[in-house]
């Protein structure tokens, strides 16, 4: 469970609600036109199913999952599970990875190490790993652009719900006490949508975007770790070759720089 998502949704909805009351209001205006947050989640939301194939709409509840719910690598044991798999090659033929490759759960990894196995030329096998990486991308692009698009077409439904709004206000000034409320459920639109576009869709998509850039980015430190196995290169420089794409306090046999004593 990513808690920083959570977190970081739950601590926004509490600053927009502290704020309300410090001002006078009351968290229950909020929901006094149930109209303007309708137009404003539901015109976004299908807005925006116009914009995309109808496949990823239908997959915005697996996107919220991911946001909540992840499956964090673990780059070490990676690390250590190719060192292994090298030296088990370099001793016994690449062939002898086969039963290996069976008990790798990782698809990427797997099927990278069958490649190898199979004794397909390194740049045959280079090119089939960075197309299943492109096309990952490509993937998630479309999901966390699902949002994005959302989050700019949130605004401009909250305007639509002003707008909409002030008509009804025109049709009230002769009667005072409709008045002021037709006049703050009007503006209550523009408020769903700014809070729809920059607490919910955009955040949404951002975390969507970085959870990608750290998977492309591992897929390519395994990218580099199958071909130096196909390689035949020593395991240790394979572990350090590998440990680059870690930051340095996370790389294997580092340690954090010791404070001198005064």
């Amino acid at each position: 469970m990513d808690i920083s998502t959570i977190a970081g949704l739950l601590l926004a909805v509490v600053i927009v609600v502290v704020s309300l009351i410090m001002d006078g209001g009351s968290p229950a205006e909020l929901f006094a036109h149930p109209q303007a947050i309708l137009l404003t989640w539901g015109g976004s939301l299908v807005a925006t199913m116009v914009t995309v194939p109808l496949e990823i709409a239908l997959k915005f509840p697996m996107y919220i999952k991911a946001v909540i719910f992840t499956k964090k690598e673990n780059p070490l044991e990676v690390i250590e599970l190719m060192a292994n798999m090298a030296d088990k090659a370099r001793r016994e033929g690449l062939l002898a990875l086969e039963e290996e490759s069976k008990k790798i759960e990782d698809p990427f990894l797997r099927k990278g190490i069958m490649l190898v196995v199979d004794g397909i030329e390194p740049v045959q096998v280079r090119t089939i790993l960075e197309l299943e990486i492109h096309n990952m991308e490509a993937r998630h692009a479309m999901g966390y652009g699902f949002f994005n698009t959302a989050g700019g077409f949130s605004p401009t439904f909250g305007i639509i719900g002003t707008v909409m709004g002030l008509i009804s206000v025109l049709k009230s000034l002769s009667d005072p006490d409709k008045l002021a409320k037709s006049i703050a459920g009007a503006f209550l639109a523009t408020l769903w949508g700014l809070i729809a576009a920059n607490m919910v869709f955009l955040p949404i998509g951002s975390k969507l975007a970085t959870k990608s850039h750290e998977e492309v980015a591992y897929r390519r430190m395994l990218l580099e770790g199958i071909l130096s196995l196909q390689a035949g290169e020593n395991p240790r420089l394979i572990r350090e070759k590998l440990s680059v794409f870690l930051s340095p306090n996370k790389r294997p046999g580092e340690e954090k720089p010791k404070k001198e004593a005064k």
